[in-house]
């Protein structure tokens, strides 16, 4: 058999070429098609609504406008803390 790839002369048994390591058969399956993850400018925008309204919880917490302003500091903490989980874990999953 002839190598299809460099043209050596290689067993009629063999399964890749010894000289250049081409396949001498088509793959049996095909690789799997990448998709494209939906991104853009929706998660972008919900994640700066999120850090802007834990600022203006935070806010309105020190301010004392709202009753008890303890539970308005930690519902700003919480949120902060969500968006900045959500986007640490938005950059991880562009890496890998």
């Amino acid at each position: 058999m002839i190598c299809r790839q460099c043209g050596t002369e290689i067993a009629d048994k063999a399964i890749v070429c010894y000289r250049c390591g081409a396949a001498t058969t088509d793959p049996v399956r095909k690789p799997a098609a990448v998709r494209k993850r939906p991104g853009g400018l929706v998660p972008l925008v919900g994640l700066v609504l999120l850090v802007l309204l834990g600022l203006f919880l935070g806010q309105a917490g020190r301010m004392g406008t709202y009753g008890h302003a303890g539970g308005l500091e930690a519902a700003a903490a919480i949120c902060l803390g969500v968006a900045i989980l959500l986007l640490v874990l938005r950059i991880l999953r562009r890496r890998s």
